[in-house]
């Protein structure tokens, strides 16, 4: 069998649409597998294919984001419908792909695991797999949160496999005022504590812009990204703690990538609730991607960090669609 063949050789989740495939390809660590899953294109748009790679955060995996049906649609299916072939990746230690070792030892033995450098190499090898299939040089990336770190340092390292990059919700460098905390190998998170994190920013006196019977919907599927879930009091999920590592040491002035040295187009997207990524941290971004030709910064109304879960989650759809598609330089002139 042909290295990254669809493969049976390791339980596979459930299909969540009759046309996705699944992908367990070679990660950078030897021995173990990355998951991917591939929604083709709906309609196919002439030309180049056009491919984008989603990067999830750090508590939750594609099945929970780009493919999760609200009211019978996701994201993935408006891109699909766009015109894309669109892509999800599992880090090691969510969702489908094969766990960390380490993760069955006690936290506190080792050092977080899955950090923004060992994650960029696996997006690198994603990547690969993905432009080898269809004989293109470069992808498209949509990230969230801290898959941005990830993401960020993947476009710094490979700029040639980098067609253009949509962050929302960045997780960006900030001034050192007091040392990062140092986290362990793994953390557990409860559905309350998602509860909790999915509905802290909305302002006092507002709506809810994240539904209930949404997340009620949610919270099962997410404890089903762990076998182990509810064998524990309360019912959690072993994730990694690579990503909040990161999130503290770039909030103590050590980010792990330059956004200077990222060269194709960039789109930030954030909500104007989101606490994490406040007007002064996209500012510091939107400057700091100097090698960038073409850089965007979109706040939207009604959103959170959490905004692709929301009721205002369209509106990300189509700012990052608008973005991907391109068409927004003037064409090369013509030679007469």
């Amino acid at each position: 069998m042909r290295s990254g063949e669809e493969t049976n050789s390791a339980p596979s989740p459930l299909r969540l649409d009759p046309e996705e495939v699944h992908f367990r390809i070679p990660g950078p660590v030897t021995g173990l597998r990355l998951f991917l899953r591939h929604l083709p294109p709906r309609a196919q748009a002439p030309g180049a294919p056009k491919i984008v790679l989603y990067v999830h955060g750090g508590t939750f995996p594609s099945a929970l984001s780009i493919a999760h049906r609200f009211d019978g649609r996701s994201w993935r299916d408006e891109l699909a419908d766009a015109g894309f072939h669109v892509w999800g990746l599992d880090f090691h230690g969510f969702g489908a792909s094969d766990p960390y070792p380490e993760m069955r030892a006690p936290a506190e033995r080792r050092a977080a695991l899955g950090g923004a450098a060992a994650a960029a190499r696996q997006i690198e090898c994603a990547a690969r797999f993905i432009g080898e299939r269809y004989g293109a040089p470069r992808i498209s990336i949509i990230a969230h949160s801290w898959g941005t770190i990830a993401a960020g340092r993947f476009a710094a390292t490979c700029p040639e496999l980098v067609d253009r990059l949509v962050l929302f919700g960045p997780i960006t460098w900030r001034r050192k005022q007091a040392e990062a905390a140092r986290f362990p190998a793994w953390r557990l998170v409860s559905l309350e504590d998602q509860w909790r994190r999915f509905t802290a920013e909305v302002p006092k006196g507002e709506p809810p812009v994240l539904s209930r019977r949404h997340f009620d919907e949610w919270g099962p599927l997410y404890l089903d990204t762990d076998p182990e879930s509810r064998s524990r009091a309360p019912a959690s999920v072993k994730v990694p703690s690579g990503p909040s590592q990161d999130i503290a040491d770039a909030w103590a002035g050590e980010l792990a990538y330059d956004p200077a040295r990222i060269t194709a187009p960039v789109a930030i997207i954030r909500g104007a609730w989101d606490s994490l990524v406040t007007d002064a941290d996209a500012r510091w971004l939107f400057d700091a991607l100097t090698g960038s030709p073409l850089r965007r910064d979109v706040k939207i109304a009604r959103a959170t960090h959490l905004m692709h879960l929301e009721e205002n989650r369209y509106a990300l759809y189509r700012e990052a669609e608008a973005f991907l598609n391109g068409g927004d330089r003037p064409p090369a002139p013509s030679r007469s």
